[in-house]
């Protein structure tokens, strides 16, 4: 026995007029997002695209005159003892960086979230070393704690970690940690101030004390942001040029030399743009792996 179901003409008229709209609203969806995608194909895509190109090529810089060389660039690079040296800082620069800030950052904005009075001041405070310039930061640095006559050490007649060899990386890294630890305790902080206060008040009231509440109520609450800003630096960890060349332009020795210094040498010293690209390349694989990690966990953490 067939059943046949009728469908009246105000329910395919309303079927059509919904259709319509939703034509219309993936049509202007489209336009808006148009200008941003056209924009990162022009910003990133095509410059990404031949930067690519250009590491399998021995371009110096000027003119067009481009030869190909295959993977000479790579292997000529992954050869050199000082890119060695250099992935080994950027690892080193890394564990830093996933470490001490972050630990830093959380213990401050845990003391920050139990004080109602101040708490925009330091804030503030926290953040003023991160809107200032790296130049700006770099030269505060040089001239006041690490100049050898008339900054902190030279007033001690104590060498500058910064000119010495098994220093220079961590002398360039303290500076970027100290302005970047107080952005972590802002970030941190805000997450943790969206943690729903019932379940603080419900731990409280069990008993627990400060450690506890933090460690089993605010530390699963920000997890996605503590996944976020630990792939943040990963990524900014193989990126890293800006203090490094201000403070020792990878010196003394190569010691704090990392690939984002490798790569500018490559460039603007030697003039071997397939080879800085090359190196460029490498860098980006790295922050490629991260984002990938962070997809996979984020996802995870989803359907879980």
């Amino acid at each position: 026995m067939v059943t046949t179901v009728s469908v009246s003409p105000a329910h395919r008229i309303a079927s059509g007029r919904r259709a319509s709209y939703l034509r219309r609203k993936s049509a202007l969806n489209c336009v808006l997002v148009a200008p941003a995608l056209l924009l990162s194909i022009i910003v990133v895509v095509i410059p990404g695209a031949l930067t690519l190109l250009l590491a399998f090529t021995n371009w110096s810089g000027i003119g067009f005159n481009f030869q190909f060389v295959g993977i000479d660039n790579f292997e000529k690079i992954l050869a050199d003892p000082v890119f060695a040296t250099s992935l080994r800082n950027n690892i080193t620069w890394l564990v830093l960086f996933l470490t001490l800030p972050a630990i830093i950052g959380l213990l401050t904005a845990a003391l920050l979230l139990g004080r109602k009075k101040m708490r925009t001041f330091y804030q503030v405070i926290y953040l003023m070393p991160y809107v200032l310039a790296p130049v700006v930061n770099a030269l505060i640095w040089q001239t006041v704690i690490y100049n050898p006559h008339g900054g902190v050490f030279g007033l001690f007649g104590i060498q500058p970690p910064s000119g010495s060899a098994a220093t220079s990386l961590y002398a360039a890294a303290a500076v970027d940690m100290w302005h970047y630890w107080g952005f972590l305790t802002v970030v941190y902080l805000g997450a943790m101030r969206q943690t729903p206060g019932d379940q603080v008040e419900a731990a409280i009231v069990d008993g627990a004390n400060g450690w506890q509440v933090f460690r089993n109520i605010y530390l699963p609450s920000i997890r996605p942001t503590l996944l976020l800003m630990g792939v943040m630096a990963v990524i900014f960890s193989f990126l890293a040029f800006d203090y490094i060349y201000l403070l020792t332009q990878g010196g003394p020795a190569h010691s704090s030399e990392v690939m984002g210094t490798y790569a500018y040498a490559f460039a603007f010293s030697s003039f071997e743009f397939g080879k800085a690209a090359a190196v460029g390349i490498i860098m980006s694989f790295f922050g490629l792996i991260a984002s990938v990690l962070y997809t996979w966990i984020s996802r995870r953490d989803v359907t879980k």
